[in-house]
């Protein structure tokens, strides 16, 4: 009697509820795994979120963060005697506002002329018209852009091709026996490199730059 009343309360239940009845019910184990996979699965998607980030707040708060010091720097492009009278050769220097881990792109080349004694001009790489690196070619005593046919003389004046004015210079002094240059800025139209409340580096301080005829 009882078999068939059980049959009968199972026969007038939905097909949906005997589905429910037949399913076993979830213990509480089973609800703090689910918590516990679910905060896991925040934590890693937080960490990555934060790995990601970091390079590109960086990037966007590079300017500000900047060290002033860094940005008025005096760098030393090597000793006075490392580049003979009357030649002009190619060197490079770590620019200051860079970090360890910006590698080669940290490395900045310029053009030094030294024209007698301590009478130098160092130039900028970058052509005045669109910023591609010039060569210098001893024979000709030119300056040669290979982008767009800028030429420009030994002293730096425009010569002829699309440019409209000379290659931009650093400001320069020799202390003792290197030659240094203000490469905190870049020289530009808007922002050339000055001398002013540049910041003075002990020549302990200062690293040899390399270079090149």
């Amino acid at each position: 009697m009882s078999e068939q009343h059980s049959d009968r309360l199972t026969g007038d239940l939905s097909p949906e509820e005997n589905k429910l009845q037949s399913e076993p019910k979830s213990g509480p184990k089973d609800h703090s795994r689910r918590v516990f996979l679910f905060k896991l699965s925040l934590l890693l998607n937080g960490a990555v979120g934060v790995v990601l980030a970091v390079p590109i707040v960086r990037y966007l708060l590079g300017p500000v963060i900047q060290k002033k010091n860094s940005y008025h720097s005096w760098i030393a492009l090597g000793d006075v005697d490392d580049f003979p009278e009357g030649e002009t050769r190619l060197a490079d220097y770590r620019n200051p506002s860079t970090t360890e881990w910006d590698g080669q792109t940290g490395n900045v080349a310029c053009w030094v002329r030294r024209k007698s004694g301590n009478d130098f001009q160092v130039f900028a790489i970058n052509c005045a018209h669109l910023g591609c690196p010039v060569r210098w070619f001893a024979e000709s005593k030119l300056f040669l852009c290979p982008c767009h046919g800028g030429a420009y003389y030994q002293d730096g004046s425009r010569a002829a091709g699309p440019p409209e004015r000379g290659l931009f210079e650093y400001k320069y002094r020799v202390a003792g026996a290197k030659l240094m240059i203000n490469a905190g800025e870049l020289p530009t139209l808007s922002t050339p490199a000055s001398a002013q409340n540049a910041n003075f580096v002990p020549l302990d301080k200062i690293g040899r730059a390399t270079w090149q005829s």
